[in-house]
């Protein structure tokens, strides 16, 4: 089966995680039809757009739920680590969201530069969904905070 690439943002990285924006009533069967064990959820569950009791409806496909609740204008690098640890653990293929991919995109740039991704590449991952390092929208202010550190 081919990826449900008409989920928000859906993107298959190179190290075969795939990630998106949010998901919908009838997307974990779809993600349990390409393979997915394990999703992690970086949005807040009283978000208008999270779905509704999104560990039942995975259970009922037989996946893995984690949710790391990141604040939109709160992301830390502990909740970054956090991921790192899921991914590290995870079994079987795992699934990585938010509501835009915002949240997972910006995360992912910093574990990519962690993991000795060139910059520029790194970014450019990002930059395919989001790229706060290059907006001046006062509210991705925190999350051009999280990124400086990594950016050379």
């Amino acid at each position: 089966m081919e990826d449900p690439s008409d989920i928000r943002n859906w993107q298959r990285r190179p190290d075969g995680i795939t990630t998106s924006g949010r998901l919908e009533p009838g997307d974990p069967a779809r993600l349990a039809a390409i393979g997915i064990r394990h999703v992690v959820n970086l949005a807040l569950a009283d978000h208008p757009e999270a779905l509704p009791d999104e560990a039942a409806a995975l259970a009922e496909q037989g996946i893995g739920y984690t949710h790391i609740p990141v604040a939109f204008d709160a992301p830390s690098h502990a909740q970054v680590a956090e991921l790192a640890s899921v991914l590290a653990n995870a079994e079987g293929p795992v699934h990585v969201h938010c509501i835009m991919n915002y949240r997972v995109s910006a995360f992912f740039y910093l574990l990519d530069i962690e993991a000795g991704v060139p910059e520029p590449e790194a970014r450019a991952r990002m930059a395919a969904i989001w790229n706060p390092l290059s907006s001046d929208d006062p509210r991705v202010a925190p999350w051009r905070a999280l990124l400086a550190r990594s950016v050379p």
